[in-house]
């Protein structure tokens, strides 16, 4: 007998012909996040994707805790993996529902079979029926409901027997790597780690850029992003972070350039800066954490002057999210209580008491092109610090 896990395929499956190059990139994901836990074999059968530890003595709920946040997976097991013969089937199957019963001897329950071996001597049906009725005469205490049962013992009968009762869900999406890669603007909000989140989660390998505006700014702000994005990585994997002094190009436009136009002007000069980089990086888009409304500089007509700046498609995966739905999310992943912290980025610098809300393209561009910040790109571009966080 072996303690295992089973991971179960949620998009994949419907990936045809090109099923297995998603699933090696998903194993790929799979050993970097565990191993720092040890060792593992992979077996792909069907949907489904075996995971042991060559260690029996590795700990299965650490193992699964790093699994859940693999994107590419639907759900996760912890399973006992057995010979195939019905007594061995029969015997496991009674040690898990005795920790069941240790928990409640009262529930309900069913058994879901599935039989990947059409030699074995019983179907599925057969299995669901028999095992059912030894369970109901081995424990008096327990009931059958099929539709809403508490417990669910599922017997996968494949090259072993596979017995489990859970089925613990996943990040889901698709594994990163299998969509070419992006730049996120990172700010040390809530909004940008969420939307990173996002689109890591549609296959996406992610670099990241953070523009500090030092002294406006402090240490501890700068700190702050880096912890973002370290919390980010556990879902997208390793992130090469950019830190772009800002302060130089922040304080002439704060100087030179109409107020009202400032914050607006702000965001199309990071962009530019984002897109040089983002090129370096061999990333095909930017994303941002801009949601519609939530700001001056996010109504319809900023965000048009804003991508005006760049060639690059810039993806906006909170475009029609309330605040509150990525505050949940937010919490879901674990970014929510750093993005609080109170140390200010340089977005929130200089910014002006009346913003302009529906910018004029060509008014913006004339009121940018009054000042050569040719010279302030290029040296925030080379003064940028890099650190690959994981």
């Amino acid at each position: 007998m072996r303690e295992i896990v089973l991971i179960k395929n949620g998009e994949l499956a419907l990936k045809g012909l090109n099923r297995s190059s998603f699933e090696d990139v998903l194993i790929k994901n799979m050993r970097r996040h565990l191993a720092p836990l040890g060792t593992f074999q992979f077996t792909k059968s069907q949907s489904t994707i075996m995971v042991e530890p060559e260690d029996p003595d590795t700990d299965l709920d650490d193992t699964v805790d790093a699994l859940t946040r693999v994107f590419g997976i639907h759900s996760v097991s912890p399973a006992l993996a057995v010979d195939k013969d019905w007594q061995s089937v029969c015997s496991t199957a009674y040690m898990l529902m005795d920790k069941e019963i240790e928990k409640n001897p009262n529930f309900s329950f069913k058994v879901f079979a599935r039989r990947s071996d059409k030699h074995y001597f019983m179907n599925s049906d057969g299995i669901n029926r028999e095992l059912g009725h030894l369970i109901l005469e081995r424990y008096p205490s327990v009931r059958v409901d099929i539709h809403k049962p508490e417990v669910s013992l599922s017997v996968e009968i494949r090259d072993r027997a596979y017995l489990y009762c859970e089925e613990i869900p996943c990040a889901n999406g698709m594994p990163v790597g299998t969509a070419g890669r992006a730049t996120l603007l990172i700010s040390g909000g809530i909004d940008s780690p969420v939307a990173g989140y996002m689109m890591a989660k549609r296959g996406l390998i992610l670099s990241a850029v953070h523009f500090y505006s030092y002294p406006y700014t402090s240490e501890r702000a700068r700190d702050k992003v880096v912890d973002l994005t370290r919390l980010l990585s556990r879902y997208a994997g390793p992130i090469r972070l950019h830190l772009v002094p800002f302060t130089d190009i922040q304080m002439t436009i704060y100087e030179q350039c109409p107020s009202k136009e400032t914050t607006v002007i702000m965001r199309r000069l990071m962009m530019k800066i984002a897109q040089r980089i983002a090129e370096k990086e061999g990333a095909r888009a930017l994303i941002t954490g801009e949601a519609l409304g939530q700001v001056a500089s996010q109504t319809l007509e900023s965000l048009c002057v804003t991508n005006d700046a760049v060639t690059m498609p810039v993806f906006r995966p909170l475009i029609g999210f309330d605040k509150d739905d990525i505050m949940d999310l937010s919490r879901k992943i674990g970014t929510y209580e750093t993005s609080i912290l109170p140390y200010e980025d340089c977005c929130t610098v200089f910014v002006p008491k009346h913003p302009v809300t529906k910018p004029v393209l060509e008014d913006l561009r004339a009121s940018e092109a009054k000042v050569d910040f040719s010279e302030m790109i290029e040296h925030a571009i080379s003064d940028s610090e890099l650190m690959i966080i994981k």
